[in-house]
């Protein structure tokens, strides 16, 4: 693409905090990194319920409560977030996805069904077009997991890395990717897949340390798109 041309990037967010949703350091992270790198963003999310609700103070689930992945994630968003079920590939020149329980709880089912996991459904086939068409795509923290899981579905397979965590790193393994342990300063990027991952709140001990993750993750990916690395 024309280094010209404001790359157009599809985010999608599973809900909103840590432990139920998408990490809100990453996503905000994330979204700051994008429009400092002159991006045009649109966000996404399923329109499904959260896996559960969790009380962020406690860390306990709370019973009997229920709330809709897509409504949380415009917390995030600060407005309106379209339905992932609705994207269409040829609109973006790129897809990224933060982390978060979420990503595990949400946008699969990692958290509860390891490398058996299922992808929902919209996720899965805005994931699928991308591979198609190959349209980068960067994933953060545990995010590694959707695409894995997308991949091993497809019978393919990429570089990914959620740091240095041995037992999720051979849960990934198990699906067929090839799991690269890197620092949390750093981003593993798979040229001939077009894909980057990096570890972000896997490893990062600050929200200092996960910028440093996730803007590591946005150069790589301005970089695959071939803009200027001081963006706009």
């Amino acid at each position: 693409m024309s280094s010209t041309k404001k790359p157009r990037i599809a985010v999608v967010l599973s809900g909103c905090g840590v432990f139920d949703g998408a990490e809100i350091h990453e996503s905000v992270l994330t979204l700051l990194a994008l429009d400092r790198a002159g991006c045009l963003v649109t966000c996404f999310a399923p329109d499904v319920p959260q896996l559960h609700v969790v009380d962020h103070g406690t860390g306990d689930v709370v019973p009997g409560t229920a709330r809709n992945v897509r409504t949380e994630s415009a917390r995030i968003a600060r407005g309106a977030v379209a339905d992932v079920a609705d994207a269409r590939i040829e609109d973006f020149d790129a897809v990224v996805l933060p982390g978060g329980f979420g990503a595990a709880k949400n946008l699969c089912t990692f958290a509860v069904d390891g490398s058996a996991c299922t992808v929902e459904a919209g996720t899965a086939a805005l994931l699928g077009a991308a591979l198609d068409a190959r349209t980068p795509i960067a994933v953060a923290c545990i995010a590694p997991a959707v695409l894995a899981a997308v991949l091993r579905d497809r019978g393919e397979s990429a570089e990914l890395t959620i740091g240095t965590d041995d037992e999720t790193g051979a849960a990934l393994e198990a699906m067929g990717v090839v799991h690269v342990p890197c620092s949390v300063e750093r981003a593993v990027v798979d040229e001939e897949r077009r894909v980057i991952s990096t570890p972000a709140y896997m490893l990062a001990a600050s929200i200092g340390e996960a910028a440093a993750s996730i803007d590591a993750m946005v150069a790589s990916l301005m970089q695959m798109l071939g803009q200027p690395a001081g963006g706009r």
